[in-house]
């Protein structure tokens, strides 16, 4: 699959894109409907190339990409168009007593001009849901798809000026360079989601603007399993947001905590689990993805070395395969659990119990995600108010990222700032603050100066009462 790009090079994006934002062109809820609509309809009628594109870049199913990439963009744009007249309108604020008669109230405006760093590992949902948040709350795009999935970039660049407003929706593509090009110029918000030594770039070219940024990072995401559950069942689920996407999912399980008895039980299950996700034979089954590059493959197979291989293990460097891989007697201070894994690899880290659980999560940074399978209400609000992580699932890892109503987003390490549905509007737009008082009657010259002795009595009963 070849495409060439047909995006605009990076020095007069910006320019053009801002005079787009200060003309008004993106500010009405028309314009922003008209986008929203127009994005939903690039992706329902290019639906089958941007599978395509998906499929040479990742070796994702097609049934895959339309849940975890198409579909997910699209419910957030429905929900998004359910709700945003609302979202918009003005909230009043109580006026305190000094200041009556008077009225407050908090108005949305956009921000101006928004840059969305994507990845590579949802290299379409990661770029477009963002961007649908950035062109409701009105503002005008800049979008950068990553260069690590070539097919999904090019496409990006052929198809948006196809149905978007081109004078205020720009795509560029490229590597580090047109990156680092880009960072240098003055934007309203930059929205970056990827691993912490980039987030730090983009920070340190943000502050020289003292641009805001929202930081969509990663993590290793533990899942906690009990002896309350049933094992069969959590392995089904463990295993499917584990290896989804070949494990290159930043919400994806990193590593479990078990003790060893529910560790002996749930390793058999998980095998069964695999076997059935994949139809026995996860290198032949068309369901199973591939690692995304060179690169990665190598680190991660690196990761192997020196491991209890419980189930998995296999490569294949020419496809860049990796099987679901599960390890056992891992030690924690060895790589597979020093860093991310982002890739097929499962670790089981023994615990004592859900004191030492807990002990082994607050001891690391705090993660994108917090998965534990329990049906014990103690243990789960234990998890809940004990540790910190950007989200909690119980029972189910990854899928709350589908729930448009909830949060997106990590804390620490794992990222700042959150989006998907409402909370997106409010990512990319200033809530101003309006009030209103009129000239007559004055009741402020109670506390205009000279202060005489009575207004300063009346200005301490006044302040008493506000307090």
């Amino acid at each position: 699959m070849t495409l060439e790009s047909t995006a605009i090079p990076v020095s007069p994006v910006v320019p053009i894109v801002r005079s787009a934002f200060d003309q008004g062109v993106t500010t009405s809820l028309a314009w922003r409907i008209r986008q929203l609509k127009a994005l939903k309809s690039m992706l329902i009628e290019r639906s089958s190339e941007i599978e395509d594109a998906l499929f040479h870049d990742l070796g994702k199913n097609p049934a895959e990409a339309q849940l975890t990439e198409i579909g997910i963009v699209i419910a957030e744009i429905e929900h998004t168009l359910a709700h945003l007249r609302g979202w918009l309108r003005p909230k009043r604020v109580a006026v305190p007593l000094a200041l009556a008669p008077a009225s407050a109230s908090t108005m949305l405006e956009p921000l101006g001009v928004v840059l969305v760093i994507a990845p590579w590992n949802y290299p379409l949902q990661l770029l477009l849901a963002p961007v649908a948040g950035a062109l409701a709350a009105g503002n005008a795009v800049v979008m950068k798809p990553s260069e690590l999935a070539p097919a999904t970039s090019a496409l990006m660049a052929e198809l948006v000026p196809q149905y978007l407003d081109s004078r205020a929706v720009a795509v560029v593509e490229g590597g580090v360079e047109e990156t680092t090009e880009l960072l240098a110029e003055r934007f309203d918000h930059i929205f970056y989601t990827g691993n912490g030594a980039v987030g730090r770039i983009v920070m340190t070219a943000a502050a020289k603007h003292l641009t805001p940024v929202t930081l969509e990072l990663g993590g290793k995401s533990p899942v906690y399993v009990d002896d309350t559950v049933d094992l069969a069942a959590a392995a089904r689920r463990i295993a499917w947001g584990k290896f989804m996407n070949a494990g290159q999912t930043c919400v994806a399980p990193d590593y479990l905590l078990a003790t060893a008895e529910v560790s002996e039980q749930l390793v058999p299950h998980l095998v069964d689990a695999i076997a059935e996700l994949y139809d026995g034979d996860p290198r032949s089954s068309s369901s199973y993805g591939r690692i995304v590059n060179e690169k990665q493959y190598t680190r991660l197979r690196g990761l192997l070395e020196g491991q209890t291989v419980l189930t998995g293990g296999r490569t294949d460097d020419r496809s860049r395969y990796i099987a679901p891989t599960v390890l056992g007697d891992v030690d924690p201070s060895s790589p597979v659990m020093t860093q991310e894994i982002f890739g097929p690899i499962l670790p089981i880290v023994t615990v004592g119990g859900l004191d030492d659980a807990i002990a082994f999560i607050r001891a690391g940074e705090k993660p994108l995600a917090l998965y534990a399978f329990t049906n014990s209400r103690t243990t789960a609000k234990r998890i809940l108010t004990e540790t910190s992580s950007g989200a909690v699932g119980f029972g189910v890892p990854v899928a709350h990222l589908s729930v448009t109503g909830l949060p997106f987003g990590g804390v620490g390490e794992s990222g700042m700032g959150n989006y998907h549905g409402r909370r997106s509007i409010e990512t990319f737009s200033h809530e101003k603050a309006v009030l209103s008082k009129r000239l007559a009657p004055d009741t402020l010259k109670l506390v205009y100066p000279p202060f005489t002795e009575r207004k300063a009595g009346f200005i301490r009963g006044l302040m008493r009462k506000l307090s």
